[in-house]
């Protein structure tokens, strides 16, 4: 068995309350990445790469280079009605960015971060929903984050949020770099479906370094 093969079937361990999160062995970087679908946190400290494509929704990337963990969410409404519901990672609250954020700063805390070192990065927030109903959704989801982060004291470093197209993200756990690739193929088509169709579960289910732009 060869070095990459073996590492291919030995990922490194998740953190407590992320193994229901895909992962798999990327033979192009040699590392492990998790990635994440809307609704989805990941935290981990084993140099992982966390990927995923974000069209109205936001990614918040977090790390703390001292202590090796990284961190992204994945939310597509700014808020959830039931300020109350219980928040941990089978929770349906994770989907609305109130708890998206405040989850994702727990778990980097817990996992041994520290909320004052923490870089942070922001992404997303396309218009890539014609539909009057969200037309607005990705201004929303930006102004709101950008809001969360001033009141939470925490400085953005880099972010790259609106436009028109959606967004594929390769967030690199053990540098804290960002790769950002415009999808300009696929605005009107697979991100914009699953979106509205994400938007329209939400609305029916009960409430529980640097950017880089590479081709």
């Amino acid at each position: 068995m060869t070095p990459r093969e073996s590492k291919k079937n030995h990922l490194p361990a998740a953190l407590p309350g992320f193994n229901a999160i895909r992962r798999f062995w990327d033979p192009t970087h040699l590392k492990s990445v998790a990635k994440i679908q809307p609704g989805e946190v990941y935290v981990g400290n084993k140099g992982e790469i966390i990927s995923t494509v974000l069209g109205s929704c936001i990614s918040v990337c977090m790390y703390d280079s001292d202590k090796g963990i990284s961190g992204m969410n994945h939310f597509m409404l700014p808020r959830g009605k039931d300020e109350t519901a219980t928040k941990d990672i089978s929770s349906n609250s994770t989907r609305y960015g109130n708890w998206a954020m405040e989850f994702l700063i727990n778990e980097m805390i817990k996992a041994g971060a520290r909320k004052e070192a923490l870089d942070v990065k922001v992404f997303g927030g396309g218009q890539v929903l014609s539909e009057m109903d969200f037309m607005d959704i990705g201004q929303r989801n930006i102004d709101f984050v950008f809001s969360y982060l001033v009141q939470e004291g925490m400085p953005i470093n880099r972010h790259d949020v609106g436009g028109i197209y959606p967004r594929k993200l390769l967030f690199f756990g053990d540098t804290g770099r960002v790769r950002v690739k415009k999808l300009k193929e696929t605005r009107d088509a697979n991100i914009s479906s699953r979106e509205r169709s994400y938007a329209k579960n939400i609305s029916a289910a009960p409430k529980q370094g640097d950017i880089t732009l590479f081709d």
